[in-house]
């Protein structure tokens, strides 16, 4: 497979959504390959800014040699509190193309692909403490059966987690191809490969608590957004699009939206994309990971 890395997924969807304006401060919080945000700067005036988020070292290699663009490597979790440490306090965008690089998955040592034999790794941040190899020689059964079962939708998630602590108990976890020959026999016939992705998705979700970091990227994005600005949001699985679906629409993750004495709703954003917009068949050919992406946006109220 072509190394995807500067194939920027749903590019012009994602410039249209943020509506740009010349002299505006836009911010790509997922930085990567730099694809999204080269595409930005071409759209901004002399006097307008982007300031770019990433945990990955790796990324650093593609930032752009221009005096509009900050760099800041870190989580997009604390989006807020970075953005004031460099004097904004409100931006007119916001772009998020959530999940894990293409960059990512093609670097075997990184232990995010099924592809190749690795340590188990999956830490975006190279510098967080938790990886996979504790999670798999550490968490409880009960605790990997929840993992599994949420985070990876996987079947048969109960057995799974059974396997694993039996397994351990002879030796521990230590790379991916030791870990697939453990639990070989309760992979599915013929459908070997999507089971494993969903096995590593829910170690790479809990190993980066993804779904917390999103919970908190978006409240903290309704804060630093300015009215009228607009949320763009790419996610690649439902257990990312389901928060960003809720959020945009309710300003909560769960329950109905809140309503004032008078009966307005209280919420931070209206929602211009009723459906999620997704990649058109010539792009997925092109890209296969634009395949699953769903594109929602929204506007700051």
């Amino acid at each position: 497979m072509e190394n995807n890395y500067h194939i920027p997924v749903m590019l012009q969807p994602c410039i249209d959504g943020l509506d740009i304006k010349p002299d505006g401060v836009y911010v790509d919080v997922t930085f990567g390959g730099g694809g999204h945000s080269k595409e930005i700067l071409k759209h901004l005036g002399p006097n307008g800014t982007l300031i770019a988020f990433d945990q990955d070292p790796d990324a650093q290699a593609n930032i752009p040699n221009d005096n509009r663009f900050i760099f800041i490597d870190q989580n997009f979790g604390f989006l807020k509190n970075n953005l004031r440490l460099k004097g904004f306090k409100q931006v007119d965008g916001i772009l998020a193309d959530l999940g894990v690089s293409s960059h990512q998955f093609d670097v075997p040592q990184r232990g995010f692909s099924i592809r190749f034999n690795a340590d188990l790794d999956m830490r975006m941040d190279p510098n967080g403490k938790l990886t996979a190899a504790e999670v798999l020689n550490t968490y409880s059964e009960d605790k990997l059966h929840k993992l599994f079962g949420i985070y990876g939708e996987v079947k048969n998630a109960k057995t799974l987690a059974r396997a694993i602590v039996t397994a351990r108990l002879e030796k521990s976890f230590t790379d991916i191809d030791s870990f697939k020959a453990a639990i070989s026999e309760y992979i599915p016939k013929g459908k070997e490969n999507k089971y494993l992705a969903q096995v590593f998705q829910a170690l790479r979700i809990e190993v980066n608590a993804e779904i917390q970091v999103l919970e908190n990227f978006l409240q903290q994005a309704a804060e630093v957004l300015k009215p009228g600005g607009h949320l763009v949001v790419m996610s690649y699985h439902s257990l990312e699009d389901r928060p960003v679906k809720n959020f945009m629409a309710k300003g909560k993750f769960q329950g109905e939206v809140e309503k004032d004495f008078f009966g307005n709703q209280q919420k931070p954003f209206n929602v211009i994309t009723r459906k999620a917009i997704i990649a058109s068949d010539e792009e997925i050919a092109q890209n296969n990971r634009a395949r699953s992406a769903k594109l929602r946006i929204a506007e700051k109220i």
